[in-house]
């Protein structure tokens, strides 16, 4: 039984013999057929010229052997050639193509640095290029897992040190279980629970795994909705939320998401603006987006700040944000909402001490 080559480059020599032994078959055919008949009436005897007739037979023999000899010499030469060309060929195809499957086992073994050469040309080069942006994209998403895996560690690790310390205290008869005790024991199992929230709306948002009702929404019903809800919080602190959002904002969202965002972004501008602060919620329409902003007061952000606000667990600064509740999820949430409604989410601010202004843009109704 033959065994089929598995390699590339015994498939591709294959292939060249293969069509070089069909090509000169093709030429021994027509050679056979048509070149005796040719022969006869290039030399020219006519019929009834016995020594011609004898003269032809001889001759004709000898240009048939003179065509098999030719076409043997041939047959080597073509061989010979297509050997060379496939084996040149095939070393510019298949090097590509096993260097490519060497580094995608080593991608499976866990080195996502891995790079292979972009040279080359057509589609050899095409596949290079998109095989290096999928390892990029792969050593990006790792790397993101592992902070995260560094970052959910240090958040949980402040509120089990707390609850650990004031157990062993209670056990120990050195802390009273009184009322403050147990505030203080509620404040960081809430703090837990709502960091445990945040990441799994976190990690269903980014996996599209949310369910959403996308429908045509008021945007501006939405936006006026959160600022009144937010309002009693604003004016325990002496702070003003000034609405500025046109009418007849339609959005293709969904209802509730679109809220979230915009609460998140609320509570931020009320936890960072100083007493007094004005905070502005404004929305127009821009080309086929509609577009929703809230303006504050707060420390502003630099271009570097602007960059990684929303990425999750980035703060501006690390003490203040603990020590107002914040876990460095909620704008990564928003953002992946915004992206999960075919939308965007994005900063805006004028430098230190000029506030910032968050946006999100949804696709118009």
């Amino acid at each position: 039984m033959i065994r089929r080559p598995r390699g590339l480059r015994a498939r591709l020599l294959l292939a060249n013999l293969v069509v070089a032994g069909a090509a000169l078959g093709t030429v021994l055919v027509a050679v056979s057929l048509v070149g005796p008949g040719y022969f006869s009436e290039a030399m020219g005897h006519g019929p009834g010229d016995p020594a011609g007739a004898a003269m032809e037979a001889a001759t004709l023999v000898a240009f048939q052997e003179a065509v098999r000899t030719a076409l043997l010499a041939a047959f080597v030469i073509a061989l010979a050639a297509a050997v060379v060309v496939s084996l040149a060929i095939s070393s510019r195809i298949a090097g590509p193509v096993t260097r490519l499957a060497a580094a995608a086992r080593r991608i499976a073994a866990g080195h996502y640095a891995e790079r292979v050469p972009a040279g080359g040309e057509g589609e050899i080069a095409e596949l290079a290029e998109s095989f290096n942006v999928m390892t990029g994209s792969l050593e990006a998403t790792e790397r993101r897992r592992l902070q995260l895996v560094g970052d959910v560690a240090h958040e949980l690790r402040t509120p089990l040190a707390t609850l650990d310390g004031y157990l062993e205290g209670l056990e120990d008869g050195v802390v009273a279980p009184d009322a403050e005790t147990w505030r203080l024991l509620r404040g960081e199992t809430a703090r837990l629970t709502r960091l445990v929230t945040d990441l799994q709306e976190l990690w269903r948002a980014e996996a599209r795994q949310l369910p959403l009702k996308v429908d045509s929404i008021d945007a501006a019903a939405v936006a006026r909705e959160v600022v009144e809800r937010f309002a009693p919080q604003a004016a325990a602190r002496s702070q003003t939320i000034i609405p500025d959002v046109a009418t007849g904002l339609v959005a293709r969202a969904d209802r509730d998401r679109l809220g979230q965002i915009l609460a998140n972004y609320l509570s931020n501008a009320l936890r960072y603006s100083p007493d007094g602060a004005a905070i502005a919620v404004t929305g127009r329409r821009d080309g086929g987006s509609v577009v929703i902003a809230v303006r504050d007061e707060g420390p502003g952000l630099t271009p570097e700040q602007r960059d990684h606000v929303f990425e999750r667990f980035y703060r501006i600064d690390p003490s203040r944000s603990r020590a107002l509740g914040g876990s460095g999820i909620g704008l990564a949430i928003a953002r992946a909402l915004a992206e999960a409604m075919d939308g965007r989410a994005w900063a805006d601010s004028a430098g230190p001490g000029s506030g910032a202004t968050f946006h999100v843009a949804l696709p118009a109704a």
